[in-house]
């Protein structure tokens, strides 16, 4: 059980308050968030919300952890730069497992968090700051970059994936790739080559049929 700070008052933070609570015997003390965003609020979740530029004298990391489970926004560094901030300070981290998840990894970084009904075989290699949503699949010996952002993606056997990725909802990788650093896969995409560094794919979006949903009222029944 550790003590420890949360960043962020968002929906990310909500959820992942929701999960420490309510899956771990950690116990959330404060939530921190930039001076900047701080405005009036004093509160949340019935816990203290301070300054991030104050946390180590509120909460010292002689006593203390952090989290910081915040989303992909600029393709996850500004994520990996409250980690960086943060670990300067001298805090460590927890990382968070779902009770309801198949993990088998051969290891998991620091600072990362995997939601539930994730299947992770065995020989996975998952790097520091990374968040694995919901319903994400990953096969055995595939790596795991630092600061990745995996929002249910279906990830096959021995691949790479590069450093501040991030990959959409039902994405889906082949085996034995190489996936570059700063990459997006988006939704639906199908990956079945390496990809370079800096690479975005999306699929497209589904055409609309020229008709309206209550053009088919009947159909429907």
């Amino acid at each position: 059980m550790a003590k420890v700070i949360l960043w962020g008052t968002g929906q990310i933070a909500e959820v992942v308050y929701h999960y420490l609570t309510k899956d771990t015997d950690h116990e959330i003390c404060a939530f921190c968030v930039d001076r900047a965003y701080l405005n009036e609020q004093t509160a949340f979740k019935g816990k203290p919300v301070v300054a991030f530029e104050d946390v180590e004298k509120l909460y010292p990391p002689e006593e203390y952890k952090m989290a910081i489970p915040i989303g992909y926004k600029h393709i996850n560094k500004y994520r990996e730069q409250k980690y960086l901030e943060t670990k300067a300070k001298g805090y460590e981290f927890i990382s968070y497992v779902s009770s309801k998840s198949s993990v088998d990894a051969s290891s998991i970084g620091e600072n990362t968090f995997i939601f539930e009904f994730n299947a992770i075989q065995p020989f996975v290699k998952i790097g520091n700051n990374v968040i694995i949503w919901a319903m994400t699949g990953i096969g055995h010996h595939t790596v795991i970059g630092d600061n990745c952002f995996l929002a249910s993606p279906k990830i096959s056997g021995s691949t790479v994936i590069g450093n501040n990725t991030f990959l959409g909802t039902n994405a889906t990788v082949g085996d034995n790739l190489k996936i570059g650093s700063h990459c997006i896969i988006g939704a639906g995409a199908l990956v079945t080559k390496d990809v370079e560094d800096g690479s975005v794919l999306a699929a497209k979006q589904t055409k609309a049929l020229p008709l309206k949903s209550w053009d088919m009222e009947d159909i429907l029944g």
